[in-house]
């Protein structure tokens, strides 16, 4: 399989950030040998930074080392059912702060996966909890 490399940390290492890149770069290269990949909402997200060239953006991935695009599943569908419903669920009743659909497409995506390399694991923690989540050394 692959592990997902969620949005932030694509653009960690796109935009050379000065706090997270190295980290995230060399993170990115030691699971490299596992597999990497990203959800197309991904491609989506970091289009911008890319001059909204989706060349660009395949190119980058390629040359990260992640496998081409991914397709969008119906299990990734039902997955991402789950979680937003969890997020709908959870926000009525007041337990919980705004949270993009994008990150619960992202999650649900990597639930078929090896697990999910993010900056952020509590964005999904509480709406995948049979997620694997692993984070980039600060």
């Amino acid at each position: 399989m692959a592990w997902v490399v969620d949005s932030c940390v694509v653009l960690d290492v796109a935009l050379k950030d000065p706090d997270h890149g190295v980290a995230s770069a060399l993170f990115l290269e030691d699971k490299r040998k596992s597999g990497l990949t990203v959800c197309p909402v991904t491609v989506v997200e970091v289009a911008p930074f890319f001059d909204g060239d989706i060349r660009n953006v395949r190119e980058f991935l390629r040359v990260m080392g992640s496998e081409p695009m991914v397709p969008w599943t119906e299990v990734d569908t039902e997955a991402a059912v789950e979680g937003w419903t969890r997020y709908v669920r959870l926000k009525r009743a007041g337990g919980t702060g705004r949270r993009p659909i994008a990150d619960i497409m992202i999650g649900a995506f990597a639930g078929r996966h090896d697990g999910l390399i993010t900056r952020n694991p509590e964005h999904f923690r509480q709406f995948f909890p049979h997620l694997t989540l692993v984070q980039p050394p600060t």
